[in-house]
């Protein structure tokens, strides 16, 4: 009996595990977030936290506006979804649901890691339940903590989530993680210029090209403002120049 045979029944519910411990549809979950073919990155630095991912545009008759990855949640919290787009947008209008429903529960406004954690606890659910799916993306969460300062988190499909001092999802993930570790050595943190440089770098070096400012989406959350605030063109094409003069 072929492998492929053996496993076939496990293949069929999210709810069942294999033999061997294993549960495919998460398994596949996690494989349809690499296949999406983009990569984000998420970098914490001393006064900032940046998020970046590439900007595709799938097709040249739709409106290159419409077409985005990063998302605001809260005016202080915001996001990149990596994977399928639809699961995204589904998981971006539940994140403002809860967001909202915890501001008017308690009166101030969530913090990412709770939201984080909250994410995280409804993807576990999709795991254990056969009439639902596991969603087929990862979200990298930004925000600012008045205590600790900035905030950087990342869910999966699997229910996972984890805070971080910088992070990938997607394509090149592994690539991207492999570089960051060489450039994040030791406990000091970058200051908001290297911050988005190494964002930026990151993804340059793992997908070997040269970014145009219209190939990427970037946004920051910073010490002054401490709000969620996307990048604009101009603003990207700025600090693209400025990493060229300084090469």
């Amino acid at each position: 009996m072929s492998n492929r045979s053996a496993s076939a029944g496990y293949d069929r519910h999210i709810t069942i595990f294999s033999p061997e411990g294993r549960l495919f549809q998460v398994e596949y979950a996690f494989k349809a977030i690499s296949n999406a073919g983009l990569t984000s990155v998420g970098v914490r630095g001393k006064d900032s936290v940046v998020i970046a991912t590439q900007k595709k545009v799938p097709d040249k008759l739709i409106d290159a506006s419409t077409v985005t990855h990063i998302f605001q949640i809260t005016p202080y919290i915001g996001c990149v979804m990596t994977g399928l787009d639809p699961d995204g947008r589904n998981q971006v209008l539940r994140a403002r649901q809860e967001a909202a429903e915890f501001k008017y529960k308690h009166g101030y406004d969530i913090s990412a890691d709770i939201l984080a954690k909250r994410m995280a606890n409804i993807n576990q659910v999709y795991t254990q339940k056969a009439f639902m799916r596991p969603l087929g993306v990862s979200m990298i969460l930004i925000g600012w903590d008045i205590e600790r300062g900035p905030q950087l988190y990342k869910t999966d499909p699997a229910g996972y989530f984890a805070g971080y001092q910088a992070t990938a999802a997607g394509a090149k993930h592994q690539e991207a993680f492999n570089y960051l570790e060489k450039k994040l050595k030791g406990d000091e943190q970058p200051n908001a210029e290297d911050t988005l440089e190494l964002a930026i770098s990151t993804l340059s070096s793992v997908l070997s090209a040269s970014f145009k400012a219209h190939d990427l989406e970037i946004a920051v959350v910073d010490r002054e403002s401490q709000k969620f605030h996307i990048l604009t063109t101009d603003e990207i094409d700025a600090e693209l120049s400025r990493i060229a003069e300084k090469d």
